[in-house]
């Protein structure tokens, strides 16, 4: 087993304001999908993104995705004690933020950039989707120094034994390095990928959803559920693996209607 090593939440003060890793993690995560996206909008010749399109896309994409993760959390998983203390909803920095909350918060700003630049929905998506799993590695990682969304016991050798009294002082799966790997590595390099053989319009879209949902269930398995919560349907499924499912679902029906369309060569590069 491992010892879990000694590293503060908060990655900084200035002054009397504490930055922690959690929204560092977020700000870096959103800067760095924004160097790379200007940096294919400007090697893609002839292309129809510039950098001040990029900047307001990255704008619309992040705002409706923090929002949409607060709004998410306080709906999918807690709503019972916001609806007794409304105030908490606006308390986001004790932390509270769901992941598929965040993306119907991402659909709405694409949506609404989309209709506010005359751009056609999937076009913004499948350019910007292939730099998410930045942030959403990166916010892993800051779930494990925050030592939350751990896993279930174990015995294997690299068990994690956090020091959060919570966690009950027993080895346990870092399930939140498993999530980083998979979510942000691999589907990185899944997207990237995807992206480069010029695939029909929505595809690089729903691989994400697909890819995405079927990572994120594969891990939970080995992952504690919200103590709230706890197992649903049975006693053996998660909130968030229930949540995965309409994504798998809207994947597949993005696959089957994106026939036909064709992502525009300048995209490929």
């Amino acid at each position: 087993m491992i010892q879990f090593p000694d590293i503060s939440p908060i990655a900084l003060e200035i002054g009397p304001l504490p930055v922690r890793w959690y929204g560092l993690a977020y700000l870096v995560g959103i800067a760095l999908g924004w160097y790379l996206l200007t940096r294919r909008a400007t090697r893609a010749a002839g292309a129809e993104w510039h950098s001040d399109a990029v900047a307001d896309l990255v704008f619309y994409a992040a705002m409706g995705a923090v929002l949409g993760g607060r709004v998410g959390y306080v709906l999918f998983y807690d709503l019972a004690s916001y609806l007794k203390n409304p105030a908490d909803m606006l308390a986001v920095w004790r932390g509270g933020m769901s992941f598929h909350g965040g993306v119907l918060g991402f659909v709405t700003g694409m949506l609404w950039f989309a209709r506010r630049t005359g751009r056609g929905f999937f076009v913004c998506c499948d350019f910007l989707v292939p730099v998410v799993p930045i942030g959403i590695g990166l916010g892993r990682i800051a779930n494990f120094i925050n030592q939350e969304l751990w896993g279930a016991p174990t015995l294997l050798p690299w068990g994690v034994v956090f020091t959060n009294p919570a966690a009950g002082g027993v080895p346990r799966h870092p399930s939140q390095l498993y999530e980083a790997v998979l979510e942000g590595l691999v589907l990185f390099l899944v997207l990237a990928w995807v992206r480069r053989q010029g695939s029909r319009a929505g595809v690089v879209s729903a691989s994400f959803l697909v890819a995405y949902a079927v990572f994120r269930i594969a891990v939970e398995f080995v992952r504690e559920p919200d103590p709230q919560l706890g197992y649903l349907w049975g006693g053996w499924l998660t909130m968030g693996q229930v949540l995965c499912l309409p994504m798998i679902a809207v994947g597949l029906g993005i696959f089957i209607w994106s026939r036909g369309a064709v992502v525009p060569p300048a995209d490929r590069n």
